[in-house]
Parts: C-alpha cells; structure tokens; sequence
C-alpha cells in the first residue's frame, strides 16, 4: 500500500508537530469506522486543513500539488483527456491536466505518484516520453475524473463545503444518533466507505423495529425514508417548479410497487432510487424518460448524467436493487433508451415503474413539461399510454392508470367481483395476469409464500386459488393438501399454473382435486376465461360479494353516481374518521333512503356529503325496508353540493 493510502501518514504529520495526540486519535478513530483513504480522514475531522495536508505530502513524494479549487475549475482540452484512457483514469485514480507537445511530457494529478506501476501504463497508453505525477486529495481526482469523462457538472459539488454543511451536518446527526448496527444495512450511512462489497437490505431493517443502536435509540426503515425525504426535499426547495418532486414520485413508487406485491424490503429500494433519481441533475433541463426520448438535448444530458446520483453516493453501500433502477431508468422498453439500449423485460422492473411514475410526477406538477401546463391525472395517463411499447411498458401503464384514476375501484363498484387469490413469488409473473383479471371482473389478491397464502385463506371469502408450484417454504402441493384439510378449503377451485410441466406433477396435481394444471406460459385471456369457467362450475359460488374502500380513493359524490348510473341494489355504509356511521339505501339506483348520526332521510344525505374523509362498504345483499326520499339521485347531489359549497364559503 502507498504510503499516502495508510495511517503511517498519521505517525508522521504527529511526528512533525502538525497533528496534536488528540487529533490523531479522532482521525484513526474516524477512519476506522469509515474505511477508505487516510487523507480523507484528516481532511472529515477538520485535524489539518487541505493545503497542510497537500503540501506535507508534496514534500513526502518531491513532487507539486494541485488543490481541490484549481481542480475544478481546470478546463482539460480534449487531446490532453484522450491520453490517458478512462478505464486506466477510473481504475488507478490518475487524471491527466497538461501536455507539453513540444517536449512530449504528459503532466497528471493523483493520490498516488509513486504508483509506478500505474504511471508506467499511462505512458505506454499515452506515448508520451516522459509522465510527471503530481499531487491532489484522493476526492478530487474523482470528482476531476467524473466532470471530464462523464460529464458530471456537479461532481465537485460534495467537496464544497460550505453549500453542503447543512446536509453534512444532518446526516452525521442521523447516523450518529439513530444508526443502529442492525439497521447499517437500511440506513446506508452517508460517509460510510466499505470498497469491494454491496449490501442488500435484509427484511427485518425494514420491519418497523429499532435495535440496540450506539446512540440507544436504534432506527426503524420508515425512519429512514423519512429522513431522506426531509434532506431531499431540503435540496429541492431550489426548485421553483419542482419543489416535493422527488418525494411525490417516491409516494407513487410505493404504490405501484405495492399494488404489483413487490416484496418490502425491494419496495423500499425502489422508494430510495425514487428519492434519490434527479441529484446531480439538476440543470436546465428535467429529464424524464418521456423528455429523454422525444428531445435530443434532454437525451444527450441524460446519456452523460444517468450515473450521477450513483456517484454523488458512491461513498454510501445503496442496495443493488436501487443502483439498477437508477441507472436504468432512461432506458426504452423499444430498446432505444440510454444508457445501454436495453430492451423489454430486460429493464429491472424498478426502472420501468420509475420511468413510469417520474414522468406522470413531472406531467402532473411541471409547468414546464412538454405540454406547458399541468395535467389531470386521467389525462397523463392518457399521454403514458400514447408510449406504451416504445418508451414505457404497457402492462405497467396499464396498472398504473388503473390505480391512479379510481378505474379499479368503479370497476369493483359496478360488477359482482369473484375473489381469486394468486400465490406466486414472482412480481414479474403475476402482473399481467393481474391486470387481466381485474379488466374481467375479478378482485385479485397476492400472497408471495405459502404462509401468507394460508393466512389469506383461513379469512374466508376466496373463491378461486391459481398457484405456482414452486413457492415457499413449503411447495403448492403442499399448500393444497393442508387447505383440503379445512373447510373453507375443502372444494375451494384450485388452479396450477407452473413453470414444471412434467406428467407426475399434473397427476400429483388432480390426485389432489386441483381443477385444472397449466404449464407457463398461458395466455392471460385463455386463463382468464378458464377460471370463470370454473367458479361458475363450482359448488362454492356464492351470491354477490360486497366492496370496501377508502374516501380518500373515491369521494362519496361520486360513489354515488357509479351507483346511481349502475343501477345497483344494496347499502352503501360510511364511517368517519371519528367514528359516526351513515347509510344510504339504494334500489336500482334510486336512494330509497339515508340514515347519518341522528338524522334520517335527505338531511342524512346531505350531512354525508360533507365527509372527506372515511371508509365505506356496499352491501349488495341488503334489501332496503321502505322508500323515505323521493327525490332524484341527481337532485339530491345538486342540492348537497350547493350545501357543501355554501358551508365552505361561510367557513
């Protein structure tokens, strides 16, 4: 190892009176929590300043020393960046600053001048008759290296000290006081430095809890996520247009992912590549995948700045997952993205739902997106389906909307829904299957293992399973032959769809009273139909089932009219936030009547109205008693509307 690479370094700047006991001891007590170059240490505990430091070593290896200032603001002719090549500039920190042409002598910066090795392939690579190294502080040459070779107008933004005390201050505030050992893996401290290895996030720094952390309080993954969104948006209030971007689309991503049944501990990665998607972009432009495809500056900016939030938190252990979903996420599902033309379902699906969600965020937000106004939600999903096949994937989009504009939910309001429950733990398979069943009336619920499929089961109201084989812990064999043993799985219909599609297994399957084995892939449509089939065949098919849902989902104004203009029979229920129940009666659309608190008829109705907030169910089992209100649906809202608007301007 250099002599500048280790904490000899240390005993020496000690030696020369340059460092007090004291110090020396916070800056190997910092650079054994921290890992990483010795001279990084220094500089983070403030022991000596970069000068100091620079011109110590200077004297160290008899050579000259570049500061971080003139670094920065150094403008590297292309022919001088050509001789050293960006792999041998990457790899071995060296970047190349001057090239005396008639003298033939290449003139470098680097952490390392007496890495002879290194030098000497800078020389064959270059030509050049001779290669002077001087000097820099190890962050800088990277930075150096970013800007020229990358592109990346910000990469020396870290090193300025004073635009980021704030964050600094944060973050060492964060992990000084809530990062536990446990939770390392989740909370990825800021400063931390671990070469050569990446940390996924374990389920359980994601499960709420708080462990026996250095500062006593411990960190839950929620804690997290909440502190970035709070540092994040700290840096975006910049921003006039795009101010909250990052969390909105963060909120969207959990979601999506939520809805798709990505496991937790992948749906907080994704969530982290969502807050973390636009640091070091934050140009001229937005780069969205839609703008990245439709302009040509925008996908040239993109092209250079994909990696740049990577690099901005190269020095934090980010998840797999969270890298590949940035850096992919200006990727085309037509395979003409950047940065590396992947195509399809080749994309991780984190990019693809980012794309998605980054780009409904910047239509429904940015007054500066493409179509210079915001949009309504329906109408920019109607724009992402314009894309569907070429830049977004479709099934994606397709959900998306879905969840976005309350469709499922007027959709589950109008039909009399089976219930089916998909156990596969791939996110991946049950998607489009997913999506299908919904458009055909189905209400679709997902378990990834068993355990969490019998748990669904034993609450009842399941009236078709369609499992995968392969799921854990134990098989679906087995997960058949223990629902067999209940009643509410006793004649449960039972699908197989599997990737084994061997003779002894579809035996196995009906030997079990499985209603049908289906080897993949199977048309989602023929599977669909399939499955209808099959619940109307079967003895376990009940009456219509209720639906329940959230006021925040769909106002009850309009609950009301899918109800009226479905000509549906049944109880609407309402509860409130504090706890106060309501009913309307419906007959064939018409509200027969309406109980709210105290109150009874039209006056219930209009008191109801005024609810933002709450919970409902319809029952499409009740039968209304008596007719109490006369009065037209549509009538009545006008009214209560009028009532609403009337008390909110009195307000």
């Amino acid at each position: 190892m250099h002599p500048t690479g280790n904490v000899r370094v240390v005993e020496r700047l000690a030696a020369k009176g340059l460092l007090t006991p004291e110090q020396q001891e916070a800056v190997l007590n910092h650079h054994q929590r921290v890992g990483g170059r010795i001279e990084e240490a220094l500089l983070d505990t403030n022991s000596i300043d970069e000068p100091a430091l620079l011109k110590f070593l200077a004297g160290l290896h008899e050579t000259r020393f570049v500061s971080t200032d003139k670094l920065s603001k150094a403008d590297i002719d292309k022919h001088t960046l050509e001789k050293v090549p960006k792999k041998i500039a990457e790899r071995d920190s060296i970047f190349p600053v001057l090239f005396d042409a008639k003298n033939d002598i290449l003139s470098v910066v680097t952490p390392d001048p007496d890495n002879a090795a290194a030098l000497h392939e800078v020389q064959l690579a270059s030509g050049a008759k001779k290669v002077n190294a001087f000097i820099a502080r190890p962050l800088s040459v990277r930075a150096a290296i970013n800007k020229a070779y990358n592109g990346d107008i910000h990469a020396f933004a870290v090193l300025d000290r004073s635009a980021h005390e704030q964050f600094t201050a944060m973050l060492d505030v964060y992990e000084r006081n809530l990062v536990s050992e446990e939770t390392m893996t989740t909370a990825l401290a800021a400063d931390e430095r671990v070469s050569g290895r990446e940390r996924t996030l374990d389920s359980s720094d994601l499960s709420g809890k708080t462990g026996a952390g250095t500062g006593g309080g411990g960190v839950t993954g929620d804690s997290y996520l909440e502190t970035l969104n709070v540092l994040i948006s700290l840096i975006e209030n910049s921003r006039p247009d795009l101010r909250g971007h990052s969390s909105h689309v963060a909120r969207l991503m959990k979601k999506i992912a939520e809805r798709i049944g990505v496991p937790a501990v992948e749906n907080a990665a994704y969530v982290i590549a969502a807050y973390i998607h636009d640091l070091g972009k934050m140009g001229a432009y937005h780069l969205t995948a839609l703008n990245v495809a439709e302009y040509e500056g925008h996908r040239t900016q993109a092209a250079k700045l994909a990696k740049a939030p990577l690099r901005l938190m190269e020095s934090v252990e980010l998840p797999r997952t969270t890298k590949q979903t940035v850096e992919s996420m200006y990727e085309r599902f037509d395979g003409q993205g950047v940065p590396n033309a992947t195509r399809g379902k080749d994309i991780p699906l984190g990019a693809r739902l980012l794309a998605i969600a980054d780009t409904y965020a910047d239509l429904t937000q940015n007054p500066r997106n493409p179509y210079r106004k915001t949009l309504r939600p329906l109408q920019a999903c109607e724009v992402l389906a314009r894309y569907k096949e070429k830049i977004f994937d479709p099934n994606l989009v397709d959900l998306f909307k879905i969840t976005m504009t309350g469709d499922d939910l007027k959709a589950r309001l109008l039909a009399n829904r089976h219930l089916a429950l998909l156990v596969d733990p791939d996110p991946e398979e049950t998607t489009v299957l997913e999506l299908r069943m919904v458009e055909q009336g189905f209400e679709v619920q997902i378990a990834r293992s068993t355990d969490a499929a019998i748990k669904r089961l034993q609450q009842g109201d399941i009236e078709v399973v369609i499992s995968e084989l392969d799921v854990q812990p134990q098989d679906g064999f087995a997960l058949l032959s223990e629902a067999r043993k209940f009643p509410w799985g006793e004649k449960l219909p039972w699908i197989f769809l599997t990737n084994r599609g061997g003779k002894a297994e579809a035996q196995r399957a009906f030997e079990l009273n499985a209603s049908d084995f289906m080897t993949k892939p199977v048309a989602a449509d023929v599977l669909v139909t399939k499955t209808r089939q099959i619940i109307e065949r079967s003895a376990t098919q009940t009456g219509p089932r209720g639906v329940s849902g959230s006021l925040s989902e769909m106002s009850l104004p309009d609950i009301v009219q899918v109800l009226w203009h479905g000509r549906k029979t049944g109880a609407l229920k309402i509860r409130s936030p504090r706890g106060d129940a309501g009913e309307i009666h419906f007959v064939e659309g018409a509200i027969f009547n309406a109980l709210f608190s105290n109150m009874r008829g039209e006056e219930a109705f209009y008191g109801m109205l005024a609810l933002a907030e709450g919970e409902f169910n319809v029952d499409p089992n009740f039968k209304a008693p008596q007719q109490v209100i006369q009065a037209s649906p549509e009538a009545l809202l006008l009214e209560g509307m009028r009532r609403v608007d009337e008390a909110g301007a009195g307000g």
